[in-house]
C-alpha cells in the first residue's frame, strides 16, 4: 500500500503562497490539503487550480487529522499568530522568510514548536541551490583557506506599485530592502562566513519615501573568525543587478550571483574546477528586478527535503534555529542603523 503522502497545508493567501502551492505539487509523497484566508475567494484562487479545499477559518484547516504541514505565507509580521495555531493543533510549520519580524518574535515560535516536539522550516531557497552548496563545500573544505573578506549586495528593484498595502511597513513587514529582499543574501552569507560578531549600518530612503522603511542600506561586518565584510541592500535603483556573495580568502577566492557561480580561483588547482567556472543554469530563478521572477525550483528543494526528513525520521537540511540567525543578524543591522552605534551579535 505504501505510506500515505504528507498533508500540507497554507495560511495566507498573498502571492507567495502560490509559489507554495506549485512547489508542493511537484512534491513527492506529499499532497496540498487545504489553504486558509481571511478571503474565501483569495483561499480559492490558490486551493481550487490543486484539488484542494478553501477556507476563511483557520481553525478549520487546522484541525483536518490528514493536515501534517502548514505553511505559514502570511505578511512577515503576522508570522507569529498562525505558526503558533498550527503547532498548538500538532503540526509542523514551514515559514516564508523571516520566521518572524525580530528575534524575540521568533524565539516564541521556536520554543513553542521545541515543547510541542514539532519542526520549524524557514524558507531559505538559496541554500538548496546548485552554486550555494558547491560554494558550501569549498569553504567546509578548506579550500579558501583564512577568510579575509565576506560580503553581500543586494541591488535590486521595486517599482512604486510594489508598495502597496503593508509593504514597507514596520509592523507587517518588519522593514524594507533588508529584511524582505535582501535577507536571502545575508542567510547565505552567515551560512558561508558564520555569524557576524558586530556590524555597523546606515539605511535610508531614497526613492520610495511613501514607505515607513528603508528602501537602501549598508553595513560594515566584523565576523569571529577575524575576517570583514560589507553589505549593501537597496530596491531603489534600476534596473536591478543579480544578487552578489564574495567570499575572498588566503588560498582563493569565489563570488556567486544568484545562484551562479562567476568566479573560481584558486592557489591550487583541482579536477572539476574548469567544470565548476564553466557553470550551468540558475535553476531558482532571480528576484533582482521582479519577485514574480523567482523560481517555484527552489521552494520545491527545500520543500522536499522537508518531506524526505519527516519520512526518514531525521532533521531537515535547514530548521528553525538556523534560519533565526538571518533575524538577528537583520535585527543588528537595524539597531546600529536607529542608533548610529555598532551591534554586537
Amino acid at each position: 500500500m505504501g505510506t500515505p503522502p504528507l498533508g500540507f497545508g497554507i495560511i495566507g493567501a498573498g502571492t507567495i503562497s502560490t509559489l507554495h502551492a506549485k512547489a508542493i505539487a511537484q512534491l513527492t509523497g506529499a499532497r496540498l490539503v487545504g489553504v486558509a484566508s481571511r478571503s474565501l475567494e483569495n483561499a480559492r484562487k490558490v486551493a481550487d487550480p490543486h484539488g484542494a479545499f478553501a477556507t476563511a477559518e483557520t481553525a478549520v484547516l487546522l484541525a483536518r487529522p490528514d493536515l501534517h504541514v502548514v505553511c505559514v505565507t502570511t505578511p512577515s509580521g503576522a508570522h507569529l499568530e498562525p505558526a503558533l495555531a498550527a503547532i498548538r493543533a500538532g503540526k509542523h510549520v514551514v515559514i516564508e522568510k523571516p520566521i518572524e519580524i525580530t528575534p524575540a518574535r521568533a524565539d516564541r515560535i521556536l520554543d513553542a514548536a521545541d515543547r510541542a516536539k514539532v519542526l520549524v522550516a524557514p524558507v531559505f531557497q538559496g541554500r538548496f541551490g546548485d552554486g550555494a552548496r558547491t560554494v558550501k563545500a569549498a569553504l567546509d573544505a578548506g579550500r579558501l583557506g583564512r577568510l579575509v573578506l565576506a560580503s553581500a549586495y543586494v541591488k535590486w528593484h521595486r517599482t512604486a506599485q510594489y508598495y502597496t498595502g503593508y509593504r514597507g511597513s514596520l509592523v507587517l513587514d518588519g522593514g524594507g530592502a533588508v529584511i524582505n529582499q535582501a535577507i536571502h543574501g545575508l542567510d547565505l552569507l552567515q551560512w558561508f562566513a558564520g555569524l557576524p560578531a558586530e556590524v555597523f549600518a546606515w539605511k535610508t530612503r531614497r526613492v520610495h519615501t511613501g514607505i515607513e522603511a528603508e528602501d537602501t542600506a549598508v553595513a560594515a561586518l566584523k565576523f569571529p573568525s577575524g575576517a570583514l565584510g560589507a553589505f549593501e541592500a537597496s530596491t531603489a535603483l534600476w534596473p536591478g543587478w543579480s544578487r552578489r556573495i564574495e567570499l575572498c580568502g588566503e588560498h582563493g577566492s569565489v563570488s556567486l550571483e544568484d545562484d551562479r557561480i562567476a568566479r573560481w580561483e584558486f592557489r591550487e588547482a583541482r579536477p572539476g574546477d574548469d567544470a565548476i567556472r564553466a557553470g550551468g543554469a540558475n535553476a531558482l530563478g532571480s528576484g533582482a528586478s521582479d519577485p514574480k521572477a523567482i523560481s517555484v525550483e527552489g521552494h520545491r528543494r527545500q520543500l522536499q527535503d522537508l518531506v524526505d526528513a519527516l519520512s526518514a525520521g531525521r532533521a531537515p537540511l535547514l530548521d528553525g534555529r538556523e534560519g533565526r540567525k538571518a533575524v538577528a543578524l537583520v535585527h543588528a543591522i537595524y539597531q546600529s542603523a536607529d542608533t548610529g552605534k555598532p551591534m554586537q551579535l
